[in-house]
């Protein structure tokens, strides 16, 4: 007991005793610095092209805001290419310059490609894949997505609505693709997040159904299916109201003419 006791007080003791780091020296005697001219003038280099940049991107963004149209104008404030750009908006837009693109003319037709496709010019949208101009007006343009490429050619596929419809499009193609290889799983989670953006499509609570049914899941499949069925009818009735307020409007509106052509008419 009398040995462990002194054991362990020499144990704590030596812990208490202050360590000596042996650090190596950063330099030696006689040891001179060496020149970093050469260090100096390359990171003086970088930051006079770095500053020239900032000086073309400003000026680009002046010139591109000097005369633009409304929704072009707003498009420029969010970030964001548009339909009906010119290249030097389109440069403004994705916050770039002529080095980050590789531009090609033929004609009235300018195609707009990344430099660097491992460093995509971006909007605020995402990776801009291709820049199509005709007569320097941006008449389609395409974002590297993570379903695929998604290209835009009219103001619709630009907006929510549309950046929606084709990103659930993109996820019922893979959704049919893996319903087709048999991996009803894969399918269904794709059919979901397609059925999250455009909720209220039937064909998509169809292909729910059906893939469930396949899966051997008839609980969900017929619920999917009463809910698919529900849905059509729906649609049905809605349609039937939008024809007979057209077919309405079209009566009263034949009557009317009738009133005052039978004024017109002599008797």
């Amino acid at each position: 007991m009398k040995r462990t006791f002194l054991l362990l007080a020499l144990v704590a003791l030596a812990a208490c005793v202050p360590k000596k780091v042996h650090e190596e020296p950063i330099m030696e005697n006689d040891q001179r610095v060496g020149d970093s001219s050469t260090a100096v003038a390359a990171a003086t280099a970088q930051a006079a092209d770095a500053k020239a940049q900032a000086q073309e991107r400003e000026a680009l963004a002046a010139q591109a805001m000097a005369d633009c149209a409304p929704e072009v104008c707003e498009a420029l404030v969010r970030g964001e290419i548009a339909i009906g750009m010119n290249e030097t908006q389109v440069l403004a837009a994705t916050g770039t310059t002529d080095d980050a693109w590789s531009i090609r003319y033929a004609g009235d037709a300018t195609v707009m490609m990344p430099a660097i496709s491992l460093s995509p010019p971006t909007d605020v949208v995402g990776d801009v894949a291709v820049v199509q101009l005709a007569s320097n007006t941006v008449s389609r343009y395409a974002y590297r997505e993570a379903q695929g490429v998604r290209v835009v050619d009219s103001p619709y596929d630009a907006s929510t609505e549309g950046r929606a419809q084709a990103l659930a499009d993109a996820l019922m193609r893979e959704g049919d693709d893996y319903a087709a290889r048999g991996d009803f799983e894969a399918a269904l989670n794709r059919y979901d997040r397609a059925s999250i953006l455009t909720p209220g499509d039937p064909m998509i609570d169809f292909k729910i159904a059906e893939s469930l049914d396949k899966a051997l899941r008839p609980y969900a499949a017929l619920i999917q299916y009463q809910l698919f069925l529900h849905r059509l009818e729906i649609e049905r009735i809605e349609a039937r109201g939008e024809a007979a307020a057209r077919l309405a409007e079209a009566i009263a509106l034949a009557q009317q003419r009738i009133l005052i052509l039978e004024r017109q008419v002599p008797q």
